[in-house]
């Protein structure tokens, strides 16, 4: 039996929040803590992230951080499929929503990473191609700067013109809100970019 529109109206409700949860999920304080580190928040930048999971010096925790953010985002798209007969933009909207938990994360009292990595598994998912481009401005814009927090500017706010010419216009303003959110999370890593004192990639001191 196929549910009502009421039914169906709070199964995208449940399904919004649970994406907010999914994305709360901490797993660079999680796994930082496991491997004995302590808390990743009392070290470098203070953020949940890979890049500052990175500073513990242990690699391998940092690409599981940067998988399972990234993980966070496209599974919330994919349940968003296939719960709801391939639906793009409720896809698109728990994708958005799992960013969200991951800035602002109910289980740290609203005080999380910047959303890159989530929002670049969000991306694969709802296009590979729009995943694909973002990964390569990340690329192009690291490998030219050596400033990881300008690639992610770059990549992140090149999202909403790249899924425009993808031929998903309907998405472009989501992505762009979403691109400001990011964007403004990385408001001391521009004052430093603006005033040279920004760390170079592989440079393991400062903040980013």
């Amino acid at each position: 039996m196929s549910p009502t529109p009421s039914e169906y109206q709070y199964l995208i409700y449940a399904l919004l929040l649970g994406s907010y949860l999914l994305g709360s999920i901490p797993f660079g304080l999680i796994l930082t803590k496991l491997a004995g580190h302590g808390d990743i928040r009392t070290i470098g930048s203070g953020n949940i992230g890979a890049t500052n999971v990175l500073r513990t010096g242990n690699k391998p925790l940092a690409i599981l951080t940067l998988l399972l953010d990234g993980g966070k985002g496209a599974l919330a798209v994919c349940i968003g499929h296939l719960l709801t007969n391939d639906n793009a933009l409720i896809g698109m909207l728990m994708g958005l929503c799992a960013v969200v938990g991951h800035i602002f994360p109910v289980f740290l009292k609203f005080k999380g990473g910047k959303g890159v990595a989530t929002a670049i598994g969000f991306y694969l998912m709802l296009s590979w191609q729009l995943g694909l481009a973002v990964i390569a401005m990340w690329l192009l814009i690291a490998f030219v700067l050596r400033k990881s927090s300008a690639a992610a500017i770059a990549a992140i706010g090149g999202a909403p013109i790249f899924a425009w010419f993808l031929d998903m216009p309907e998405f472009s303003l989501y992505l762009m809100a979403l691109s400001a959110l990011i964007i403004y999370r990385h408001r001391d890593n521009i004052d430093r970019l603006l005033k040279g004192t920004e760390p170079s990639i592989g440079n393991k001191g400062g903040k980013r």
